[in-house]
């Protein structure tokens, strides 16, 4: 679990507004994912994110002890991205169709700087004929960006799921 320290007490019209603010962002990203506007998506990183998915078997793995189906930093997720994007990615060409649920958003704790983010989701893969579910939880650490409200710090999926059966991979962006 990504951990965020609690943020001072705010008036309830603050937290609110923040509430809404987070789940406007998360939308927004959704929208972003499922129109594979990837490029667009990437610049929702902070040049120090990480996106990361724990393994289905250790959820609340460390990236720095333990092996995650995904581990990139920025660097790395801009390679993921200009890989999706060409004919050559054999796996997302043609591109799937995807479709997003983002439920019970919650902001779970922050400061004037760093916020964190938890959410459920479900991602519904077609491709091929075939419909693949994806279930999870979002754990999230963001900071303010004046450009996009909000940039990603940690980007964490916890996918819900006993096994990638039988669909056995992640070739998209969760």
């Amino acid at each position: 679990m990504v951990e965020v320290q609690a943020a001072p007490s705010a008036t309830a019209s603050e937290s609110m507004v923040l509430s809404h603010e987070v789940e406007q962002f998360l939308y927004r990203e959704a929208d972003l994912l499922d129109s594979w506007r990837l490029p667009e998506w990437l610049d929702l990183f902070a040049p120090t994110g990480h996106y990361l998915i724990p393994a289905t078997d250790k959820p609340d793995g460390d990236p720095s002890r333990d092996l995650f189906l995904v581990q990139d930093d920025r660097f790395l997720l801009e390679q993921r991205i200009n890989s999706l994007m060409k004919r050559s990615a054999h796996a997302e060409y043609p591109h799937s169709r995807t479709r997003r649920m983002i439920s019970n958003v919650r902001v779970t704790g922050g400061s004037d700087e760093l916020i964190g983010i938890a959410a459920n989701f479900t991602v519904f893969r077609m491709r091929s004929g075939t419909v693949d579910t994806y279930v999870g939880h979002y754990e999230h650490v963001v900071e303010r960006d004046e450009q996009h409200g909000f940039r990603f710090m940690v980007r964490r999926s916890v996918l819900d799921l006993d096994a990638l059966r039988p669909h056995g991979k992640v070739s998209i962006i969760l």
